[in-house]
């Protein structure tokens, strides 16, 4: 193949097509900003033609919004098939696979998390509050708090307000580079063990009037 020639379209599943028009789509994101990149970039970059993007997705700002969406939801394999074990290793595998994740799309991440995303976008908006929520199930997932009834709100939007210091986290160690790959794990990991051991229960307390730090009766932890 000579020097510009395109490379060959390869018949796929739709499922595939889709993927490879969506990793395409993160990379020049990343690379760049939803204003620099085109849907012709794009279809460019994953070997297809420009219709098919909108076919798929409806337009350029459909395709970026989804790979908001496929970045700030904490994915499934994060928490799935965690270990049976303590509430704190449990954890720890889980902080350790969603470092992985940003490592693996970094650009991409610190573009969804900059301040062009962040704007007053209620689409954006949406999909930040839809992640934060799916992010408190995977977190309650991996601690064996699933059936936590007692103060659940309170713990939801504790663990939702931990979302944001994770992103404030990634920035400090992928731009500030203040923050080493183990120091980070280990800040997130003591971070949320910290507020669901003693924050939880504190405010658990308070609400019951009696002053006293007692975990969570459902979490099977080593402490």
């Amino acid at each position: 193949m000579t020097s510009g020639t395109r490379p060959r379209r390869r018949r796929l599943e739709p499922a595939e097509r889709r993927a490879e028009i969506l990793a395409a789509a993160r990379h020049l994101f990343g690379a760049g900003s939803y204003a620099s990149v085109s849907t012709s970039d794009i279809a460019e970059a994953a070997g297809v033609a420009r219709p098919l993007i909108n076919h798929y997705f409806g337009g350029k700002r459909e395709l970026y919004l989804e790979v908001v969406r496929q970045l700030m939801i904490v994915p499934a394999p994060v928490t799935e098939a965690l270990p049976d074990t303590t509430m704190e290793q449990r954890l720890a595998i889980g902080v350790e696979r969603w470092i992985d994740v940003v490592d693996r799309n970094r650009d991409a991440w610190l573009t969804v998390i900059g301040p062009e995303a962040a704007g007053r976008d209620p689409e954006i908006e949406r999909i930040m509050l839809e992640a934060d929520e799916i992010a408190a199930d995977r977190v309650l997932e991996a601690a064996l708090m699933t059936g936590v009834t007692e103060g659940r709100e309170e713990l939801r939007a504790m663990i939702r307000s931990f979302g944001g210091l994770l992103r404030a986290a990634s920035r400090e160690w992928l731009i500030r580079g203040t923050l080493d790959r183990a120091a980070l794990r280990t800040f997130l990991t003591d971070s949320i063990l910290n507020l669901l051991k003693l924050t939880y229960p504190a405010v658990l307390a308070e609400r019951r009037g009696t002053g006293g730090r007692t975990p969570p009766a459902s979490s099977r932890s080593s402490a």
